[in-house]
């Protein structure tokens, strides 16, 4: 089973994408910010991460920075889940390395297309 990560400081938001990726068979951690899924990849670093842009604490895209310097922080896939829809804003984060973006509101095909362009087809 693939392990994923739902990083946003939305508990709704957490709510919904776990729903979802438990009925894709994923087991499924959150985070409400960037300094507790730092804390959740160093004791486990997940296959794939679902990361929020704006959060208190610490931003998506700084977490995104500092997971990629991390000790296997190149392994997980990241894929954005915001609101931010400037082009600017998406480059930078495609730039940090982030794999794919979701704009929110989102659905269950949504994210199974985004996993299918990951390279995390499934069933």
């Amino acid at each position: 089973m693939m392990n994923a990560l739902v990083v946003d400081d939305s508990a709704v938001i957490r709510k919904i994408t776990r729903r979802i990726l438990e009925n894709l068979s994923f087991n499924v951690l959150e985070a409400a910010d960037g300094v507790e899924a730092t804390q959740v990849c160093y004791d486990d670093m997940p296959d794939i991460i679902f990361l929020d842009w704006n959060m208190p604490e610490m931003n998506g895209l700084d977490f995104l920075k500092d997971l990629r310097g991390m000790p296997f922080g190149q392994e997980p896939k990241v894929i954005f889940v915001t609101t931010e829809n400037d082009i600017a804003r998406i480059r930078c984060a495609i730039e940090a390395g982030a794999d794919e973006y979701i704009m929110k509101p989102f659905n269950e095909h949504i994210i199974r297309e985004k996993l299918a362009q990951v390279g995390m087809a499934v069933d």
